[in-house]
C-alpha cells in the first residue's frame, strides 16, 4: 500500500495535525487498549475547552485484545465485537456509525523521519522516505501503512516527518471487526499519538513531555515550540517504571539543556494509572533538579465529568474526536 503523506508546505508554524484537521471527522471515537474499550462523544465548549458528552468504558476479559506490532492481536473477533457493542451502547451512541479509532500504542510504531532532501525531489525523495520507514519501523513498505506529515526541518536543515507504521495484517483485524459492526472508521491512530494532540492543542514555547504507558513500557514525545521533537519507547516492566521516567528526563537534559543547566522542560501529561503523580514531581525533581508540573486535564482543555470516567480511558479517544473542530 502507498505510503499516505502530506506535501511539504512553506508555512510550517501550523503543520502539527493540520492535515488531519481538513477533512471533516466525526465528535465520537473508540480507544482500545489491551484491558479495556471506551466509547465516547466529545463537545466543544470553547477554543481549545471540551467537555464528555457521552461516554462510557467497558473492560475486556483477560488476553481478548494482546496490541503487538507484527502479531496477531484478537483472539476472539467475535467476543471482541461483543464488547465494542457493549461500550457504545452503555454510552447511549448505538447509532453512531463514524468513528475515529485509538488503537493501542503497542500496535503500531512511532517516530521522527529526518531526510536530507535539499538534492531530491518526487520519485527519488519518495523512495528516500521509504527506505527510511522500512529501517525505522523493521519492516517493508509493502506490509505497512505509514501516516506521516511534515513538521519543523531540524538545525541542519533537513526535513523532518512525525511517522507512525501499523503493519496490513494487524489492522486489518480491527477494520474487519468495525465493518462487521457497520461503522465507518475515517481516522486511525494508535494511542499515544491520538494523546499528543493535547499538547499540540497548548502552543506553548516550552517544552513539554507527553508520558504514555501500555502494556510492556511506555511511549514518550517531546514536544518543542507546539510540534514532536523527540519520539521514545521504552520497553519495561510496572516496577522499572520509575527507573525508566528518571533515564528519560536526564536523557532530555543532557541533550536539550543548555551550558549553565537550565532546562526549557516545564511539564509533563501522565497518561497511564501506573504514573503516580507524587513520583514522577519527586523524579524529576532528583533528575533535572526543580519539580515538573504534572498536567492534569483541565489543564490541556478537557473536562472529565466527576464520577468513574477517567482520563487515562478518556484522553486518547477524546484526543481524536478533538479533530472534529478546526
Amino acid at each position: 500500500m502507498p505510503t499516505e503523506r502530506l506535501t511539504a508546505s512553506t508555512d510550517i508554524s501550523n503543520l502539527m495535525f493540520e492535515f488531519l484537521t481538513q477533512p471533516s471527522y466525526p465528535k465520537a471515537a473508540i480507544g482500545i487498549e489491551h484491558n479495556s474499550v471506551t466509547a465516547l462523544s466529545l463537545r466543544r465548549e470553547g477554543r481549545g475547552l471540551y467537555g464528555i458528552e457521552r461516554a462510557s468504558t467497558v473492560e475486556f476479559p483477560r488476553d481478548l485484545v494482546v496490541p503487538s506490532f507484527s502479531e496477531k492481536n484478537i483472539s476472539s473477533p467475535q467476543e471482541f465485537r461483543v464488547f465494542l457493542e457493549e461500550a457504545v451502547t452503555t454510552a447511549g451512541l448505538l447509532n453512531q456509525k463514524n468513528w475515529s479509532i485509538a488503537l493501542p500504542s503497542n500496535t503500531a510504531r512511532t517516530t521522527i523521519l529526518t531526510v536530507d532532501s535539499g538534492k531530491t525531489s518526487g520519485a527519488q525523495l519518495e523512495e528516500i522516505i521509504e527506505w527510511k520507514a522500512e529501517q525505522s519501523f523493521g519492516s517493508p513498505a509493502a506490509e505497512m501503512r505509514v501516516t506521516r506529515y511534515p513538521i519543523s526541518n531540524d538545525t541542519d536543515g533537513r526535513a523532518r516527518y512525525f511517522a507512525t507504521a501499523v503493519k496490513l495484517a494487524v489492522i486489518d483485524e480491527y477494520e474487519t471487526a468495525f465493518e462487521q459492526m457497520g461503522w465507518r472508521a475515517g481516522l486511525i491512530l494508535p494511542r499515544a499519538v491520538a494523546e499528543s494532540k493535547w499538547l499540540e492543542l497548548q502552543n506553548d514555547t516550552r517544552d513539554s513531555i507527553l508520558i504514555s504507558t501500555q502494556k510492556d513500557g511506555f511511549t514518550a514525545v517531546l514536544f518543542r515550540r507546539g510540534e514532536p521533537s523527540v519520539v521514545r519507547s521504552v520497553t519495561c516492566g510496572t516496577k522499572e517504571l520509575d527507573d525508566e521516567v528518571y533515564r528519560l528526563l536526564m536523557f532530555y537534559n543532557d541533550r536539550f539543556g543548555d551550558p549553565s543547566g537550565i532546562s526549557m522542560l516545564d511539564r509533563l501529561l501522565l497518561v497511564g494509572r501506573e504514573l503516580v503523580p507524587e513520583r514522577i514531581r519527586a523524579i524529576s525533581a532528583e533528575a533535572i533538579g526543580r519539580t515538573l508540573t504534572i498536567l492534569r486535564s483541565n489543564d490541556v482543555g478537557l473536562e472529565v465529568p466527576i464520577g468513574q470516567l477517567s482520563f487515562d480511558d478518556l484522553a486518547a479517544p477524546a484526543g481524536l474526536a478533538a479533530f472534529a473542530w478546526p
